[in-house]
Order: structure tokens, then C-alpha cells, then sequence
């Protein structure tokens, strides 16, 4: 038996909000939300936010930290960068960071936990840590600079990374 549509049938009701993949759990209180948010600012930041601060020039107030191996920094890294793979940091963050520096962390990309533990790592150590959201491969894909053992680098922008010019969403 094959279904049909009957056109002069009412048409089906919108989803009820419980129904709702989006909606079936409601949104936080405002108050909630605005606190969830500010929250997540004072963990995460984001390669734009990062690069922009950089390029402004002058002292741009914390310490970047690429947590990947020697093979990996070698490949490539954001400029200005401290290299201090995850697994060394109780061993030589005193030698490599000021204390009293709030520091940024980033390891490859996404796909990617090792930022995380070198921020929980720092944390541990009484550092003020975020971790840069992207890390090193939305670096890469949003077109900005890099450094490599040969030298200097840079790779085209992935327009669905980097919509807008100069890798900017416009957010």
C-alpha cells in the first residue's frame, strides 16, 4: 500500500517544543545563560581574537604557548610563540613563564584534547590559562602567517573557514 497526500487535509502541527531536538530541553534563564557564557570566555579564546591581538603590536598582555612536540613545533607555529609540550610543563614552566602572566595555550586543532591538559596542567600550577580555540590548524586555515624550521610561511585561506576577508566571521 503506498501513502498519499491528501491536499485538502489541515496541515501538520509544528513541532512541540519537547518533540524538538533544539527545544525539547528550553533555553537557560537569561541571568544562567549570560553567567554559562562569561564563563566560557574566561576558558576559551579564539585564533582571530589571538591574531588580532598580535598584530596590534606591542605587549599583548599573556604568554602564547604552543603545547606540541619538537616535530610538530618545527612544522609550524603561531609567531612569538613559547614552545612547552604538554608533558614538560611541571618540569619547565617556572624556567619558560612568568606567573604572573596569564597565559594562552594551543595544540593543533579541535580534533585535539592536549590544550586542554596543558591548561589544566598550568591551572594546577597557579597559572591563569585559556586555551585558543582552533589552535594551530584553524591558524593555518584561516590564511595567517606562520613559522616553520625553514622560515616563514603562509597558506591561502579556506573560504569556509575564513569567509571574509582577512579571516575575520565579522562576529
Amino acid at each position: 500500500m503506498t501513502a498519499t497526500t491528501d491536499p485538502t487535509a489541515p496541515a501538520a502541527p509544528a513541532l512541540a517544543p519537547a518533540a524538538s531536538p533544539v527545544l525539547g530541553v528550553p533555553p537557560a534563564a537569561p541571568a544562567d545563560a549570560a553567567a554559562h557564557f562569561a564563563a566560557s570566555l574566561a576558558f576559551h579564546t579564539d585564533v582571530s581574537d589571538v591574531a588580532a591581538v598580535l598584530t596590534a603590536g606591542g605587549d599583548p598582555g599573556f604568554t602564547l604557548v604552543d603545547t606540541r612536540s619538537t616535530e610538530a613545533w618545527d612544522q609550524g607555529r603561531v609567531p612569538g610563540a613559547v614552545h612547552l609540550p604538554t608533558a614538560q610543563i611541571p618540569r619547565l614552566a617556572a624556567d619558560l613563564l612568568d606567573p604572573a602572566r596569564p597565559v594562552v595555550v594551543y595544540c593543533w586543532g579541535p580534533g585535539c584534547n592536549g590544550a586542554a591538559r596543558a591548561a589544566l596542567a598550568l591551572a594546577r600550577l597557579g597559572y591563569q590559562v585559556k586555551e585558543m580555540l582552533g589552535g594551530m590548524e584553524y591558524w593555518t586555515r584561516e590564511g595567517l602567517g606562520y613559522e616553520t624550521a625553514a622560515g616563514p610561511a603562509r597558506r591561502d585561506a579556506d573560504p569556509l573557514t575564513a569567509p571574509l576577508a582577512a579571516g575575520a566571521c565579522g562576529c
